[in-house]
């Protein structure tokens, strides 16, 4: 899985078109659990709006399990897919943007809605601030006890998190490396201890 980047806010870009306004409401949702409970409580801010159409990707930019779209209403296709489409030419993961409209009485028919609820989607995607997700491998690394102050600083050196440490026969660490730096760490460790260090990745 490569690095990609994820909503750091939440954030909210309005835009009137034909007297129709569209507010699109981008945040950050990590499962398909938290994408409706984000769609929910932004239809909970616009409870008279027309419509709250919605998109996501609640997972990284390729997922194509995580993901969902409604046209609320709209007809078929002019909302939710047009939304979708624009996220998944982004590389931007874990994100659910909803476009709430407040109808103004001029009819935009479907290649207007179309490129109103893109350009909503788009609008919002221009102004939200992004940080990158770094992919992670996890690993239990056993070594005998005369090796930990090295191995600890090679585990510093790589940004590599030690989630608990278990002193048993010998110190057994769990470990989140950066995937990018998952070969490098194991042949180090092994250098390191004389092959005495044992990395045994985790599925």
């Amino acid at each position: 899985m490569p690095d990609y980047l994820v909503p750091a806010d939440t954030i909210v870009v309005e835009q009137e078109l034909k007297k129709s306004r569209f507010i699109a409401s981008a945040g950050r949702v990590s499962n398909k659990a938290e994408a409706v409970e984000f769609i929910q409580a932004v239809r909970r801010t616009f409870p008279d709006a027309s419509h709250n159409c919605w998109a996501y990707i609640a997972g990284e930019p390729n997922n194509t399990v995580e993901i969902g779209m409604s046209d609320d209403g709209e007809p078929q296709g002019t909302a939710g897919k047009p939304m979708l489409n624009v996220l998944q030419h982004k590389n931007v993961g874990e994100i659910v943007v909803v476009v709430t409209r407040y109808f103004g009485g001029v009819k935009l028919g479907a290649g207007g809605l179309v490129r109103a609820y893109s350009n909503a989607v788009q609008a919002v995607m221009e102004e939200l601030p992004l940080v990158e997700v770094v992919a992670v491998k996890e690993a239990l690394l056993q070594f005998p006890y005369p090796h930990e102050s090295n191995i600890r600083r090679l585990l510093e050196s790589l940004k590599v998190e030690v989630v608990n440490t278990d002193y048993q026969e010998q110190v057994l660490m769990h470990i989140k490396v950066p995937e990018n730096q998952a070969d490098e760490l194991e042949k180090k460790a092994i250098n390191q201890t004389h092959g005495e260090a044992v990395l045994k990745w985790q599925k």
